[in-house]
């Protein structure tokens, strides 16, 4: 077993050097992308060169790239310009734990493949089943699928893994957590024993390491930067209070960003669907631009929904952690947990959604006194202790158009490095607002003039 730990530092190299063909090389470069990041640089010869891979990087460094890359060079020689299904079997499959990480690899793989003639497909449940079972008995090459939905195709005999060479893991561990280890292994059953394992994910659990010394042959085990260790790029602040008064601080945050002309967009997370779906309709309400994400909505609402807030049309994304992980939205400048998740793995993915491909980010957690010990074991595993920032003392009264006092590290610590450098900057972009001790106070909270 071969180990490589990797300091996650900028490099000068680029993707010609990896012997990629013209094509897959020009569809990186249709992408805007030169340089490869140090999982990339890592991973990508070692998936060439036949190798099982575990690894292990932060959120927003380019994990998908480092296996579809290396996976379509592998299989571009056997790619086929035939309409017969016989000469495009299942040559390469990738298991997700959610439908959006599902089709956030589908939609790299698209793009890197579009050169070529290679059949990529996407299965996940929650949408209607005939149009990918026709797409997989036309034949694919590259299939991307959730477990579920994949042995429902399989039942149906819409597809055959016996000729399967290479075989993905994206985040195991969600996975695990998720109880897809059973449907794991009846889908391994059905694969050639002889495949190519890779196993990617943002953190590595004992759990993990266990089954990739069950499915993975002597694999190269590449850690970028240390293990469970969050971007540097995001800023993380922690503000104790009441649970009574978690919507009201909410407010504060949501209108001090404002006021310090900060990028209106946030991901807003809590623990439970009808939580979730409570505090966007509260927010809604008051007429902020929030909608409700999470595993009660059906796939095609879930996919409107976050179309939506990627074209900048949606300012607050309320979310269970059905959006923690693959959801990669470029420029996302702040993650709020409204609630700390209970498994200290999942805040390492939710805050990774912002601070990525070397932008800089805030993480802002709303923390109860029930939630202390989860705060204690985040610490605990990403070894660091998160800033507390002191609420303000007394009631704060928004009636004036003036902005804060600038003495109170509430509102002025926590963002000092992201003001924006304009002296305009900080001026509200519309009228001021004036709010009462009402829970209805949100009003236009993210309104105004989007930052380009």
């Amino acid at each position: 077993m071969m180990e490589v730990q990797v300091e996650e530092t900028s490099t000068k190299l680029d993707f010609s050097q990896f012997g990629l063909s013209e094509k897959i090389l020009q569809a990186i470069k249709d992408q805007g992308y030169t340089h490869p990041t140090p999982i990339q640089v890592q991973a990508i010869p070692h998936v060439l060169a036949g190798r099982d891979v575990m690894g292990a990087a932060q959120t927003g460094t380019g994990k998908t790239a480092a296996f579809v890359l290396p996976i379509l060079e592998k299989i571009f020689p056997l790619a086929s310009t035939s309409s017969s299904p016989a000469r495009h079997p299942i040559r390469a499959l990738v298991l997700t734990p959610t439908r959006e990480l599902s089709d956030q690899v589908a939609d790299n793989a698209f793009k890197y493949s579009k050169h070529t003639d290679l059949r990529t497909a996407v299965v996940f449940g929650g949408v209607d089943i005939s149009s990918q079972k026709q797409a997989l008995r036309a034949g694919v090459e590259l299939l991307i699928a959730t477990p579920g939905r994949l042995l429902d195709h399989l039942s149906q005999k819409n597809a055959n893994l016996s000729q399967v060479q290479i075989l993905v893991l994206d985040e195991a561990d969600r996975m695990l957590d998720m109880g897809f280890l059973p449907d794991l292994q009846k889908i391994l059953s059905l694969i050639p024993v002889t495949r190519q394992t890779l196993l990617f994910s943002a953190t590595f659990s004992p759990e993990i390491r266990k089954l990739a010394q069950q499915y993975l042959k002597d694999p190269v085990i590449i850690e970028i930067s240390r293990q469970n260790q969050t971007a540097d790029t995001v800023t993380q602040m922690v503000h104790l209070v009441d649970s009574s008064k978690k919507l009201r601080v909410l407010q504060d945050v949501l209108q001090q960003r404002r006021d310090k002309g900060l990028s209106e967009q946030c991901i807003i997370f809590a623990n439970s669907r009808i939580g979730c779906g409570r505090l966007a309709r509260s927010l809604s309400q008051v007429g902020l631009k929030a909608e409700a994400i999470h595993g009660d909505k059906s796939q095609l609402e879930r996919m409107s929904i976050l179309d939506q807030f990627k074209k900048g049309e949606i300012d607050a994304l309320v979310a269970t952690d059905v959006a923690a992980r693959g959801l990669d939205i470029p420029s996302m400048p702040c993650v709020i947990n409204y609630e700390l998740p209970f498994n200290p793995e999942d805040y390492v993915h939710r805050i990774g959604r912002t601070g990525r491909a070397g932008a800089k980010g805030d993480a802002i957690a709303l923390v109860d006194p029930s939630e202390l010990k989860l705060l204690a074991d985040i610490e605990k595993l990403t070894k660091k202790a998160l800033i507390r920032i002191p609420l303000p003392s007394g009631s704060r009264s928004s009636s004036s158009s003036s902005p804060p006092d600038q003495s109170d590290p509430f509102f002025y610590l926590p963002y000092e490095s992201h003001q924006a450098t304009s002296p305009q900057a900080s001026e509200p972009t519309t009228k001021s607002i004036t709010k009462t001790s009402s829970p209805k106070t949100l009003g236009a909270l993210l309104g105004g003039v989007k930052k380009t």
